[in-house]
């Protein structure tokens, strides 16, 4: 995912900047860019590594006190030195190639609007030198300046729709610097007479160890010697410093007890990522060749383990109602070891947060040797084996994720699936245009849905209250929801060593309802789809039994708290993307579930982050 370093100080900051983006190169980049006052705007940018920045900065010479610096994915646009951060700002009717430059900007995240904004500022003469939505936010932060850098910052966030962090500046301002975050995490390093902002605290490791984690919605204006920082609702706001070490700084908490509500809280921001600059369906998304490799496949092997699996679980019902192509679903730890029928016109998709598991890696071999040579990836970490292996690639931005048990990977697993769907239903003629941009509004509307479910983190929590005190828990979906109850259930067996099984629904009569007492919770996956009135059906099997239901309904699916009924509404019915949603109280209910029964979260017993052995 994208890295920002930005600095306000009197020394020379390039190397601070550049140092910044080292420590975030775990994040993987295509691009990198670093851009400071020095008698007006200078900027260095690259395709290549930080360590070539470097060398093309000191070749320059390129120095000053106050600057920004970014590494950037590129999808938004290819990884071409035109669309990689910093972007300036020209003036209408003004040439990036001849004018100076007066707004200098880089952005993480996605913003929704940008084609409506770009359109708009077109028509009052700015022109654009990239395919970028941060080239955009320049734009209008320009055209809101009026000799305040913050108060033009402050009016272009009124207008911007989705997730970003910003860092401004401004040549008519040289020792200012403005940060915004809505979505997508901004950190303030605090030193003596000069300040900081990064995406992530490990930047500023050995710089300043003094750290202010800015909220949703802040604005932050960097001077020399201060700093001050105001809400959403533009009034002055007090964040706490917290002091960081050094070391610890790419695993700092910041205001969370654990890995995994950090990085349960990061989805939004994780998605964001994850989809920043798809703009378009288009097999290109997965890597070169891609469009020759989707026209020969007819159907679609995926091999996973764990959480990717279900994922690939709740991908099959996508990519056979959408795409209508003949999808498989394995357990790779089973798939290497069995007798299966080859087909050479398979599409061979692996999914790995680490891209290093181990039965992944053989399962994906296995299918190679059989002669299953068209392969594809879904993976976190660009750099992995699985990446090496496959043909293709789509790569999640999800970060560093350290809880052992996976949540923002497994959703941006789930984004990249449903972009493949997406795209093979096009290559296969299955998606109009305007099923197209209906879909991708809806997911660009995701981390602002994910927001909203996460607001419904107090209901949760007196949910695990009650689950604190049991011993077993169903869970039940139907369709494709039916993997969001499988992971509900992995979530929750995971960390809260209570036992815990999922089933669809309609299978509940056919041996589990043998299980159902008042001391089993039965957990019910219940969006307002085509199966709804056969799950409520299913319900009433449970109540008749004297189950007690936990039901997360969406707001219009009819079903209201009564004895031995608990009712969660969701905020909004999302569709075939609301699995996205709805894994996410599920997540919550683990955690806050662990925490009460006082189990070790992050490291639970037996369980390893990656698995790279058989």
């Amino acid at each position: 995912m994208c890295g920002i370093v930005g600095a306000v100080s009197t020394r020379n900051i390039v190397p601070i900047l550049v140092q910044g983006l080292q420590r975030l190169e775990y994040r993987g980049y295509d691009s990198c860019g670093v851009a400071v006052y020095a008698d007006g705007l200078k900027r260095a940018r690259s395709t290549a590594r930080v360590a070539e920045l470097m060398t093309q900065v000191e070749a320059e010479q390129i120095q000053g006190g106050t600057g920004i610096a970014h590494t950037r994915w590129a999808t938004h646009g290819a990884p071409a030195v035109h669309n990689a951060h910093p972007h300036f700002s020209y003036g209408p009717g003004e040439v990036a190639a001849t004018a100076a430059g007066r707004i200098a900007l880089v952005h993480n995240g996605i913003i929704e609007n940008h084609d409506e904004l770009r359109a708009a500022l077109q028509a009052r003469g700015y022109r654009f030198a990239s395919q970028t939505d941060t080239e955009v936010i320049a734009h209008l932060v320009d055209s809101l300046y009026e000799g305040d850098l913050f108060e033009a910052v402050k009016a272009a966030t009124k207008q911007l729709h989705g997730a970003y962090a910003i860092a401004v500046f401004c040549k008519d301002e040289p020792h200012r610097v403005v940060g915004a975050r809505e979505g997508s995490p901004l950190v303030l390093g605090v030193g003596k007479e000069e300040n900081f902002l990064a995406s992530d605290a490990m930047a500023l490791a050995g710089v300043t160890d003094q750290i202010v984690y800015l909220e949703e919605g802040d604005l932050v204006d960097l001077q020399l010697g201060r700093y001050w920082i105001v809400d959403r609702s533009h009034r002055q706001a007090t964040r706490p410093v917290r002091t960081v070490q050094a070391h610890s700084g790419a695993a700092e908490l910041g205001p969370y007890r654990h890995y995994m509500q950090k990085e349960i809280f990061e989805q939004p921001r994780a998605i964001a990522d994850t989809l920043e600059g798809v703009e378009g369906v288009t097999p290109e998304l997965f890597g070169d060749g891609a469009y020759r490799v989707f026209k020969e496949v007819d159907s679609v092997l995926i091999l996973a383990c764990g959480t990717s699996y279900y994922s690939g679980c709740t991908a099959k019902y996508w990519l056979e109602s959408i795409a209508k192509i003949p999808t498989q679903v394995e357990v790779a730890s089973e798939y290497r070891y069995r007798e299966s029928v080859p087909d050479a016109r398979t599409l061979v998709v692996t999914i790995s947060q680490s891209g290093e598991t181990a039965d992944t890696l053989a399962a994906l071999k296995h299918a190679r040797s059989l002669g299953m040579e068209q392969t594809l990836t879904i993976c976190n970490v660009a750099t992995s084996a699985m990446v090496r292996e496959c043909k293709l690639a789509y790569i999640t931005r999800a970060g560093v994720e350290i809880g052992v048990a996976s949540t923002k990977a497994f959703t941006t697993q789930l984004a990249g699936l449903f972009l493949l769907t997406l795209a093979l239903a096009q290559v296969r003629g299955r998606l109009t245009e305007t099923q197209e941009a209906q879909h991708l509004k809806a997911m660009r509307h995701l981390p602002t849905a994910l927001q909203a479910v996460l607001a419904l983190e107090p209901q949760v929590i007196s949910w695990a209250e009650d689950f604190a005190g049991k011993q077993n828990a169903l869970f039940l979906g139907r369709g494709m929801h039916y993997p969001i109850a499988l992971e509900g259930a992995l979530k929750l067996k995971e960390i809260s060593y209570i036992h815990a099984e999922a089933y669809p629904a309609g299978e509940l009569k056919h041996g589990p309802l043998a299980l159902v007492t008042s001391e089993m919770p039965v957990v019910t996956v219940a969006p307002h789809d085509a199966l709804l009135e056969k799950l409520k059906s299913n319900m009433q099997e449970v109540r008749a039994r004297g189950g007690v239901l936990y039901v997360l309904a969406d707001a219009d699916s009819r079903i209201d708290s009564s004895e031995g009924v608990h009712v969660i509404r969701m905020p909004e019915h999302y569709g075939v993307l609301s699995p996205l949603l709805h894994v996410v109280p599920l997540q919550l209910l683990a955690y806050h579930t662990a925490c009460a029964r006082g189990t070790d979260v992050d490291k639970p017993r037996n369980l390893a982050k990656s698995v790279t052995v058989e």
